[in-house]
Order: structure tokens, then sequence, then C-alpha cells
């Protein structure tokens, strides 16, 4: 995984979640997988791969919130 992240330039988080405690608490049952949580507590969860625009609109929701 994380050759993964160099091979990529990733700066965000990623977990190595080899347990599936995390993916199970979010309902993620597979990768790529994103998991937005606003100061509210709210969660999003995306499942697949998100454009650099949708990543962006994501992160603008959470900003405004």
């Amino acid at each position: 995984m994380q050759d993964f992240v160099n091979e990529n330039g990733l700066s965000f988080t990623n977990i190595n979640d080899s347990s599936g405690e995390v993916f199970a608490r979010f309902n993620v049952p597979y990768q790529p997988a994103w998991v937005f949580i606003a100061k509210d507590g709210t969660v999003t969860t995306r499942i697949g791969v998100l454009s650099d625009l949708e990543l962006e609109q994501e992160l603008n929701l959470l900003a405004s919130n």
C-alpha cells in the first residue's frame, strides 16, 4: 500500500485497515473509497475513484458546513 501512495504522490491520509474494523465502521466494502467526516460528525462515504473535481467538490462541501 505504501508503495502505491509513494508512486502516486498521495498527500492525504491513507490507512492500512488490515483488520477491516475501520472499513466496517464506515460501510466501505472495498477500495478505493473515501470517507468524509463533517465537523458535526456527519459521514459521507463515496466508493470508487474520484476525479480531482469531485474531490474538490466534496472538500468544498465540508469547508462550507
